[in-house]
């Protein structure tokens, strides 16, 4: 089976495929000083009986400090499988219509291609991360840019941090738009404000893409906290949690043959 590893700077997503079928997923916290033995230690954790049966892995970084712990892990606990790490070289068959393509992270590359090779149209992707990607992909799969975002968590921190008498809250959603306390206050601020500024940064990309003659044009919303803002989103029509592994495995397979 094919191992996918996600590294973001907040969760590490694993994901384990037999073929085209997600057989499990799972999450863990990501810690940047993590050494590669406590990296293989949580992976294996997470695995259980089934660490036995990865004949190939597939994974990526956005964090630098794990990113070096990532490739001594898969050389010393991985070695006898294929491996890839995407990073710049790993081939993608994304065209990068961008000034400096080397700025390309590659969560934003998987998930272009894991878009296209779902819809095979434009796409918008708005990742919900410790940072909100939003990017934006032609019907030929050509990434053609996006948007960054603070995420809604870090949000909800630095209004803890910043305003006297408010405190972090959990980012739900309260019982009316209208809050009546300062908890409602902040989650309607928090969850509906954010929502906007998504959707409103999602209508204004796609006008260009009509402009620009882009045709059909397929907005997804995935990363970890997708399942707090997609349903409270106005233009986002598809909820992908798995979409970045899922480019994981089309990475592998493109490489692997």
């Amino acid at each position: 089976m094919l191992l996918c590893v996600d590294i973001g700077n907040t969760n590490i997503s694993l994901g384990l495929y037999r073929g085209d079928e997600l057989v499990h997923d799972w999450r863990m916290r990501t810690d940047p000083r993590m050494t590669a033995d406590e990296l293989a230690l949580g992976m294996r954790g997470m695995l259980g009986p089934l660490a036995d049966q990865v004949a190939g892995v597939s994974a990526l970084s956005t964090v630098p400090a794990v990113l070096r712990e990532l490739r001594v892990m898969l050389g010393r606990y991985y070695g006898n499988v294929p491996r890839i790490v995407v990073q710049p070289g790993v081939r993608t068959g994304v065209p990068l219509l961008v000034d400096n393509p080397k700025e390309v992270g590659g969560d934003r590359l998987v998930n272009t291609m894991a878009a296209h090779h779902l819809y095979g149209t434009a796409c918008v992707v708005a990742d919900f991360g410790t940072v909100t990607n939003i990017d934006v992909s032609t019907a030929k799969g050509e990434f053609l840019g996006g948007a960054f975002l603070a995420g809604v968590e870090i949000s909800a921190e630095a209004l803890a941090v910043s305003g006297a008498q408010l405190r972090k809250v959990e980012v739900a959603r309260p019982r009316s738009v209208i809050g009546r306390t300062t908890v409602e206050c902040l989650q309607s601020g928090l969850l509906y404000g954010y929502a906007g500024q998504v959707d409103g940064l999602v209508r204004r990309m796609t006008r260009e893409l009509d402009a620009a003659g882009a045709g059909p044009v397929n907005v997804i919303g995935t990363g970890g906290l997708a399942p707090v803002i997609v349903p409270e989103t106005e233009t986002i029509q598809h909820h992908v949690p798995e979409l970045t592994l899922l480019g994981l495995r089309l990475v592998y397979e493109r490489n692997a043959t």
